[in-house]
């Protein structure tokens, strides 16, 4: 039981208020109870109305809703009997909330139609008394209209509530254009209604539930205008704020809907085990019956996917499939939906939860940036359908198969080994000539890599059989070449040696071609290359001279063999454009980093020429570093996009991964950060797909965040911040990239007024750089962490994490840091109760002191002098500033003055301080001069004060009249005049 508080007026309103800013939820309803029997013990009718009205407030935004209709009625049998009891403010608020009860009791539907018709004639009436327009009451009546489904009369209602004056019952012009743009979106006019929410998008209009709404609600529009990046900014900023709002489980339905429509079951599941209470809430059914219809959805996806036996969230009580749940969630939607249609005597609920239920997705794939838990195994997708190749009866032809193996091989196509895999299941024993069975063992061979060295030995039997003695030298070399992928560089050299002199004799007799011979000559070429990777990684890059020497005779050799016949023969023209890149690692290797540019680059477009753009990514990786190690921003963007074109179709995900974050990176480095964050998006849904979630995804995700932060997307790089924090790790990114995601979300945090989340960050990054050896960040994330928590309100921790920031500059040598430290510790001080002021002068003083013992000596350069007067003057300005804020309520004139003498003398010496410094200072010193004047005309010396203002004008008499500085310090200048001049 609670106990009895007994509380006074005062006590019990900042009670309320200190509620009212609680989490939504049913533990401030319940305070809300608690206070309304508070205030009933006072026997001030005004006290028992405000809390009736504050408890009214706290159930409409709950998911307790269907318990406002009691206090309203108690609220207005009260105003009906004694009027005189209510004030202007519960006057207004009591004809305010007649809204939320008219058009809330549409939400439920055990509330009859008649009596919601009978409810609006009242507001109508009441409203008609008390002078209010009608705006208001046809914005009501709209929404009763549009909710049973009588689109004809919500038209009406709309054209009449638009054309009524807005006055102080109307909603806020959020609310207003949330509702309008819906409704414009319901009749299919998605673009307009994204212009009528624009001003709210952009923050020209805002309140207590907006943007929420109206980023929720424009998800789906945006998707089927195919503004798919503002989609998803949209999803990732509206989360944000509907996350910690309970009452608004119908926009959090928006974005559950979001991520089913746009591939993202997996984070569709989250977002529905975040709120297991939505299942079951049961005071506002309207939000209910959407949620519920949008679990139908994604989990009648889940089903089609052939997920129905995966577990998922769901009800308490009982462990839910997805198909269990589909079918659970279907039924329930469709009887709120059925009890609503009952009410209204229509059928329109039910048809409009049909439809929301049963939507196809709208994209297929929407990376979203932000981590996703697999709560789920992998989709299974459809099988597809045949092909028009394929026979009716399900048999691949042999002869096709094979014409198909054999054109994907001569264009050295990627593809080529699936194809001929195919073939090898296709064939019987007896199928095949001894030539099918060679190039068929030789594809197997290569599709094995280093598992695939007997394989080799065998196709190279099987091409000797078939009288291709050329080719069975290229077999063996390949086998070789495998041996060296393995680590065993100088078996595979022994192995490839016979059939490289024996191609040379074979080739100068006639007896193969350059095709054969080039084949031989790149498989040496290749395992001389890898010995100086193994040399490389054994002794050091600098040291195997011997082993580049032979690797680039080697290369120089295949390269005057192919490139002669390079125009003839796509196979030869590949081994000239490898013999050009392998020629380029070489000199990456040796050190060379322009010829290794130069030679890749040749490499690669001779590649591309020869049709094998598939060819050309490897080496346009490799020179992407190479470019930016040189500098070359541009050659590096230009390798970069080649390799992500030239290898869409063929790379795996982490090759897709590592593309487009290098490419990300290079973007960035560039300020290039709306194309950086696209790429490192990819990058980040790449890495997950290929399973590398908690690593490359990781970093990617830390990428994205700090190119979103760049872009001042505060929200959205939060969201993928904290997203990347948890798997972020010391040994596997390092402990500087942890702090930097800690240190950007502080940034992030503190724009979005999270001022004590953005403390935690930044005091998190600093315990871990204050084991680093150099203590510069260590000493800045404290100073960030003592602002924001200032911001918070939590002034004991702001100055400890100040006074470490100090200890910390003062160590540094950093004065400048520790001045600022010390003035911001002065500031908290007077703040505090009792001896704040006494406190902070010490601070202040300290603080002078510092300034003046770090004068510069003569010989030192004159712009670190200047900037120490600077800081000195700055410092006897916030001085001044301080003293003369710090005026105790009570105070008599003898203290005032006192004070005010005190705070001038201060503000005289900043003065005089910035009018050392010359033009560089003039803001500052024009500044306070104005503070002076004000300080000596409340210290009664108008003339001083007026001769201060005629010094500023004097100061702008040139002055810019676009500088805002100026036109404002010009204002104030006269205005002192004018106030000195009537005090005179």
């Amino acid at each position: 039981m609670t106990q009895s508080m007994d509380m006074d007026f005062d006590a019990l309103r900042r009670a309320m208020q200190e509620n009212y800013e609680q989490p939504e939820g049913p533990a401030r309803n319940a305070r809300a109870e608690v206070l309304l029997a508070e205030a009933e013990k006072l026997n001030i009718p005004l006290a028992v109305i405000e809390a009736l009205g504050h408890q009214l407030k706290v159930y409409n935004y709950s998911s307790e809703k269907d318990r406002m209709f009691v206090p309203f009625a108690r609220l207005l049998r009260m105003w009906d009997e004694r009027p005189g009891d209510f004030d202007e403010y519960e006057t207004h608020s009591l004809h305010w909330v007649f809204k939320w009860v008219s058009s809330g009791m549409v939400g439920q539907p055990h509330v009859p139609l008649a009596s919601i018709e009978k409810w609006l004639g009242e507001m109508e009436h009441r409203y008609r008394l008390a002078g209010h327009s009608e705006r208001a009451v046809r914005s009501t009546e709209f929404t009763v209209a549009r909710s049973i489904g009588d689109l004809a009369r919500a038209e009406r209602a709309y054209t009449a509530w638009l054309a009524a004056d807005r006055d102080s019952m109307a909603d806020c012009h959020a609310c207003e254009l949330h509702d309008q743009g819906w409704w414009r979106a319901e009749q299919g006019s998605d673009a307009e209604a994204l212009e009528l929410w624009r001003p709210v998008l952009e923050g020209e209009y805002t309140c207590a539930h907006e943007p929420h709404a109206v980023l929720a609600s424009s998800l789906v529009p945006l998707l089927r205008l195919g503004r798919l990046d503002e989609a998803r900014a949209h999803h990732l900023r509206g989360f944000r704020l509907v996350r910690p709002m309970e009452s608004m489980r119908g926009a959090y339905a928006d974005h559950v809907e979001f991520c089913v429509l746009t591939g993202n079951e997996a984070r569709a599941l989250e977002l529905l085990a975040e709120r297991p209470a939505y299942f079951t809430d049961a005071g506002e059914p309207r939000s209910r019956m959407d949620f519920l219809a949008v679990v139908a959805l994604l989990t009648d996806r889940l089903t089609s996917l052939g997920l129905g036996a995966q577990t998922v969230p769901g009800p308490a009580g009982r462990t839910w499939t997805a198909a269990e749940l589909a079918a659970h969630a279907r039924v329930e939607a469709l009887s709120l939906a059925g009890r609503f249609d009952e009410r209204n005597g229509t059928a329109y609920v039910s048809g409009r939860v049909r439809e929301r239920m049963d939507q196809p997705p709208l994209v297929e794939r929407l990376p979203l940036g932000i981590r996703t838990t697999p709560t789920v195994a992998a989709p299974v997708r459809p099988t597809p359908a045949p092909s028009a190749d394929t026979p009716v009866d399900g048999e691949p032809d042999l002869a096709a198969l094979l014409a198909e193996a054999r054109r994907l091989s001569a264009a050295l196509h990627p593809d080529s080994v699936a194809a001929w895999a195919a073939v090898a299941e296709a064939a019987g024993d007896d199928a095949l000539t001894p030539r099918d069975l060679a190039e068929l063992t030789d594809h197997e061979a290569m599709g094995l890599g280093p598992e695939g060295v007997e394989l080799f030995a065998r196709a190279a039997e099987l091409y000797e059989a078939a009288g291709d003695p050329g080719e069975a030298l290229a077999a063996r070399a390949r086998g070789a070449y495998v041996l060296a992928l393995s680590g065993r560089t100088r078996e595979a050299l022994a192995a490839v040696s016979e059939p490289y002199e024996r191609v040379l004799a074979l080739f100068a007799e006639g007896g193969t071609g350059v095709q054969q011979a080039a084949s031989v000559l790149v498989g040496r070429a290749r395992i001389l290359l890898q010995r100086v990777h193994e040399v490389a990684e054994t002794n050091g890059a600098g040291d195997g001279s011997k082993a580049l020497a032979a690797a680039e005779t080697a290369a120089r050799e295949l390269l005057a063999l192919a490139e002669p016949e390079a125009g003839n023969d796509v196979l030869v023209a590949s081994r000239a454009a490898e013999a050009q890149a392998m020629l380029g690692e070489l000199a990456a290797h040796a050190g060379d980093a322009e010829r290794a540019a130069e030679l890749l680059t040749r490499g690669s477009e001779a590649f591309v020429a020869a049709g094998l753009p598939w060819f050309a990514v490897e080496y346009e990786a490799r020179l992407t570093g190479i470019a930016r190690h040189l500098g070359d921003a541009e050659a590096a963007e230009r390798a970069a996009r080649g390799a992500l074109e030239h290898g869409a179709d063929f790379l795996e995900p982490t090759g897709h991964a590592q593309l487009h974050l290098q490419l990300a990176e290079i973007l960035g480095a560039t300020g290039q950060f709306g194309p950086a964050a696209d790429h490192a998006l990819e990058a980040s849904h790449w890495a997950d797909e290929a399973g590398e979630g908690p690593t490359l995804g990781a970093w990617a995700r830390h990428q994205l965040g700090g190119f979103l932060l760049r872009q001042r997307h505060w929200a959205e790089a939060a969201e993928v911040l904290e997203s990347a924090l948890p798997e972020l790790s010391a040994q596997t990114h390092g402990d500087g990239a942890i702090v930097q995601t800690h240190w950007w979300l502080g940034d992030c945090l503190t724009e979005l007024g999270e001022h004590r989340e953005a403390a935690e960050h930044w005091l998190q990054a600093a315990e871990i750089a204050r084991h680093w050896p150099e203590q510069h960040d260590h000493a800045m994330l404290a100073h960030l962490a003592a602002e924001a928590l200032g911001h918070a309100e939590l002034l004991p921790q702001a100055d400890q994490a100040y006074a470490r920031a100090g200890d910390l500059w003062r160590s540094l040598g950093n004065i400048h840091g520790l001045i600022r430290s010390l003035r911001a510790r002065a500031w908290l001080a007077v703040r505090e109760e009792g001896s704040g002021l006494d406190t902070a002068r010490e601070l202040m003083d300290e603080a002078v002191r510092v300034c003046e013992d770090e004068a510069p000596d003569d010989d030192k350069d004159d712009e670190a002098r200047e900037q120490l007067v600077a800081e000195l003057a700055q410092t006897h300005r916030q001085f001044g500033d301080l003293v003369a804020r710090s005026t105790p309520d009570d105070a008599d004139d003898e203290a005032i003055h006192a004070l005010f003498e005190e705070a001038l003398a201060h503000v005289t010496l900043a003065v005089a301080g910035f009018l050392s410094l010359g033009e560089a200072a003039l803001h500052s010193r024009t500044g306070a001069q104005l503070a002076a004047g004000w300080l000596e005309a409340d210290l009664e010396h108008p003339g001083w004060a007026a001769a201060r203002a005629r010094e500023v004008l004097a100061a702008y008499a040139e002055g810019d009249g676009s500088d805002e500085t100026v036109v404002a310090r010009r204002a104030e200048a006269e205005r002192l005049l004018r106030a000195t001049e009537s005090s005179a």
